[in-house]
């Protein structure tokens, strides 16, 4: 298998490469613009060939780009257009079905580039040469710059790792350029054998993960003061906006990036303890495609008069804003590669169910939670859980789950159980097949094979201090 990994290489310019790469990316961020304006003007294109049938020749002449750094700004603006697209159909399709009121506004304009990052082909626009020198194409011809990283990282560029393109982006703070170059190496195919152990994550923002494996052996990452941190430069924010002076902007650009920093460092931190304390595990996480849907509190329509008027509360604007901040795909990613390098394997579950139903008897139902709080108790056998290590849990059973079909029948689907149900069963049968198989599940230490406690013997420090099942 082949992992993908970003390098972030410092480049040590002199004055004249400094000025040279600068103008470049200006040029490039001009013509995005120019080619998205293109666009909106002709029917909103998205496709690449139209895009360079229409403006290949125009952007080589204003802008004075070279050839394939011209290909790319097609591909770039098709891409964005594409991307636009496809979430206007889906808001389509989601105001028809009554979801939501709200249209996808993005295409009423034509999307503008801020960010003078710039795209590079690898062979054709920058190459690596002797002595930890990369080759970098500009304006006014190509350029050798030296360039220090991580070493792990430089070793395997050095090796002829597959490198694909690159983007070069310049840290304004520091005045400093740095080549970001994704490639890929190779892997040994994982095997059933070699994950010796099944482990749960569940994550939130209250508790950012809370993991659980298969003895029942928890480990919960609070969220508090990363939340608190996070909340303090929202407000900030919200003011300095409201503000609106020229020293308020100068204080918005100066704090700019520290809550997207503050986050990173914490699923940083989170996912290589995660990693390092389950090694050769198969690590079980949610499918949390239209999280933000699916968490959004709904406005409550309230009359007035005889009209309908809609109306959020604090409450409800406050933690919309919350789930939708926090970077959940992030922490994901970072699990997924770093378990690779620790001969573990990340796996997605459907996430349905994962904290409304009771582990030992598969009840469901949301009064198992009492106003959604921390505290899980089954109205039905009145088993007791911290809530997010009930969540954990299933996610364990359901990850043991696909670990039995793969040493099976030998391939690890990214739909577990769907290879069962034929080529002719739509997604959707497939996925319920696969809840039903799940709804059979049933949480006891002692089914797993690492375990040998007699039956039904839950030890104290396997849980949080809410369990009393």
């Amino acid at each position: 298998m082949k992992q993908p990994l970003t390098a972030k290489l410092k480049l040590t310019t002199t004055p004249e490469q400094f000025a040279a790469l600068r103008a470049t990316q200006l040029a490039y961020r001009d013509a995005l613009n120019f080619v998205s304006r293109y666009s909106f003007e002709h029917g909103k294109i998205s496709s690449n060939a139209g895009l360079q049938k229409g403006t290949y020749y125009d952007v080589r002449a204003q802008f004075n780009l070279p050839a394939q750094m011209t290909c790319s700004v097609m591909r770039e603006v098709a891409a964005t257009y594409k991307g636009h697209w496809t979430k206007a159909k889906q808001n389509a399709a989601a105001r028809k079905a009554g979801h939501t009121k709200k249209r996808y506004k993005e295409l009423d304009a034509p999307p503008t580039f801020v960010s003078p990052t710039l795209t590079y082909q690898h062979r054709k626009d920058y190459s690596f040469k002797a002595n930890q020198q990369v080759s970098i194409l500009t304006l006014d011809g190509r350029v050798m710059v030296s360039y220090q990283g991580y070493h792990e990282h430089v070793k395997l560029l050095q090796r002829g790792a597959e490198m694909g393109t690159a983007k070069l982006w310049y840290d304004k703070a520091h005045k400093q350029y740095y080549l970001l170059v994704s490639f890929e190496i190779e892997r040994p195919d994982p095997t059933p054998e070699q994950q010796t152990q099944v482990v749960g994550v569940d994550v939130g923002v209250r508790y950012l993960t809370v993991t659980s494996d298969s003895k029942g052996e928890p480990t919960f990452h609070s969220g508090k003061q990363v939340r608190t941190r996070a909340n303090h430069y929202a407000r900030l924010r919200k003011r300095l906006q409201k503000k609106g002076t020229r020293s308020a902007t100068r204080r918005l650009r100066a704090i700019s990036g520290r809550e997207r920093r503050l986050k990173a460092n914490a699923n940083h931190t989170i996912s290589r303890h995660i990693v390092t304390e389950h090694p050769h595990a198969l690590i079980g996480i949610e499918q949390l495609t239209h999280i933000r849907e699916r968490t959004r509190r709904r406005t409550h329509r309230r009359k007035n008069n005889g009209k309908g008027v809609e109306r959020a509360s604090v409450k409800q604007c406050k933690s919309n804003r919350v789930y939708s901040q926090w970077s959940f795909a992030e922490l994901h990613g970072m699990l997924a590669y770093k378990a690779v390098r620790s001969s573990s394997m990340v796996v997605r579950v459907d996430a349905e169910y994962t904290s409304k139903g009771c582990p030992t008897c598969g009840h469901i139902d949301d009064a198992n939670r009492p106003n959604k709080g921390l505290l899980f108790c089954c109205v039905n056998c009145h088993y007791t859980l911290h809530a997010d290590l009930i969540g954990a849990r299933n996610i364990v059973m359901r990850t043991l789950l696909v670990r039995q079909d793969w040493a099976r029948t030998g391939q690890l689907s990214v739909a577990p159980g769907s290879c069962s149900q034929g080529p002719d069963v739509s997604v959707g049968e497939a996925k319920a097949a696969r809840l039903r198989r799940y709804a059979e599940l049933r949480w006891r230490p002692e089914t797993s094979p690492w375990s040998q406690r007699p039956r039904g013997i839950l030890t104290r420090n396997e849980v949080s201090p809410y369990e009393n099942g």
